[in-house]
Formats: C-alpha cells, sequence, structure tokens
C-alpha cells in the first residue's frame, strides 16, 4: 500500500484551490464570539491538565486538523464515533460554531459519556452536540440523514463496520477521518485496504510521526449505493 502523505498546511492549500473552503458565518456580535471560544478553548486547556487527561481521544495538534476541516468544508454534520471525555468532540464544536452545524456523537462507556456532557455544558456546546450511548455498531444504524465528515476512533477492528455503514450517508465530497493509523494500523489493516485501494475514495495521511490521521474523501462522482461492503 503506498502512502500519501501531506502535511497540514498543504491540505488548506488543496480545500482553497479546490474551492472548498467557506467563509465564517459573519457574527453580529464579534465580541460575544470572542468571548465564547476563548471559554472553549480554556476548557480545552482544562482538560488537558485535569484527572481525566488519560481519556484525551486526540492530542491538541489533531484536535486542531480536526477544527480546521469542519472550517474548510463547511461542515452542517459530523458524526463521530468514539466521544470519550468529549475532548475531540469540543475541537468540533469550535468549528461547528461557525458553520451553524452540530454532531451527532456515539460512546459506548456510560461513565466517560456522563463525563462528556459535563465537557460539553462547561464549554457551552451542549447545544450543538447529540450524544448517544451504546454500542456504535449497532447505534449508528439509526442516522438517516445526510453526514459531511465522520471521525473514527474507537475500536480499531471495528473501523470497516464502521465505514461501511456510515458511507452510503456521507455526501459526495465529504470526509472519513480516522484516528491511529499509525500507532494502531496493524489492528486496522481491513480498513485501510479499503480506503486507499477503492476507486471511489482518496486517502491521505496526516501526522504519521506521531498516532497518525486518515482523511478520507468520498469523490463527488461517487454512486451512492445502499450496500457498499467495502472488503
Amino acid at each position: 500500500m503506498s502512502n500519501k502523505i501531506i502535511s497540514t498546511v498543504e491540505v488548506v492549500v488543496v480545500l482553497v484551490a479546490a474551492g472548498c473552503l467557506v467563509a465564517q458565518k459573519t457574527e453580529s456580535e464579534p465580541g460575544k464570539a470572542r468571548k465564547q471560544e476563548t471559554r472553549i478553548l480554556n476548557v480545552l486547556e482544562e482538560m488537558l491538565n485535569d484527572q481525566y487527561s488519560a481519556m484525551l481521544s486526540v492530542p491538541p495538534e489533531d484536535g486542531k486538523v480536526l477544527r480546521l476541516l469542519a472550517e474548510a468544508t463547511g461542515a452542517k454534520h459530523i458524526v463521530e464515533v468514539g466521544t470519550s471525555n468529549g475532548y475531540a468532540s469540543i475541537w468540533f464544536c469550535l468549528a461547528l460554531r461557525s458553520t451553524s452545524g452540530r454532531l451527532t456523537t456515539f460512546e459506548i462507556d456510560a461513565r466517560r459519556a456522563a463525563l462528556a456532557r459535563e465537557n460539553f455544558k462547561r464549554a457551552g456546546v451542549d447545544k450543538l452536540v447529540t450524544l448517544i450511548v451504546g454500542d456504535a455498531h449497532e447505534k449508528v444504524t439509526i442516522i438517516k440523514e445526510p453526514i459531511d465528515i465522520v471521525f473514527i476512533d474507537a475500536d480499531k477492528d471495528g473501523y470497516l463496520d464502521y465505514l461501511n455503514k456510515l458511507l452510503p450517508l456521507v455526501r459526495p465530497g465529504g470526509l472519513i477521518v480516522a484516528h491511529d493509523t499509525t500507532d494502531a494500523g496493524s489492528l486496522m489493516e481491513d480498513y485501510l485496504k479499503a480506503v486507499t485501494t477503492k476507486s471511489e475514495l482518496e486517502t491521505i495521511f496526516l501526522h504519521e510521526y506521531t498516532t497518525g490521521i486518515g482523511v478520507t474523501l468520498k469523490k463527488r462522482q461517487y454512486d451512492n449505493r445502499s450496500n457498499l461492503n467495502l472488503r
């Protein structure tokens, strides 16, 4: 498998060149918007240093990539598999404030889900998030509406199943983002093969020197079949 490696800066250039970078919604109260962003960033900083920091689903540099991708694509609906304590979710919410979008996130552990809800309230983003507790392999089937970005950061050997179930709902030009593609790549070989060999998908890899992020584009000419079975 030949990996396509690209830097975060290059991702921005590509998105702009393709016309995918959208302007942020004009804020009628810019001062209030800045205060809201500061509040969110402060909560993210606190989460890095509190007793639950080991639960962080992504490092800060990866969180910034998530926000960048969401804002650059003007995401209206993001689906996250693996909420943990809500750290990555809150990075997405920074973008969703500007795109007037929302996040649907799935967490199997009730304790972590409860902690995530607390963090969403602290950050003032709880109205942007729908958190569903339970096994995402079963629960994701309740989603029926289009998706702009899917973010997968849960059981590594389950990535392909999440892809098969959610890709039909991803809009043409939407993204599937997979975390830990470097440090847990051996546990998701079937997923990596699918996203790097299927003609209807285009995949690049970011931050391969650390955890690794796979960013997969669903091409616009893709035939949106109901049963992909990408195996």
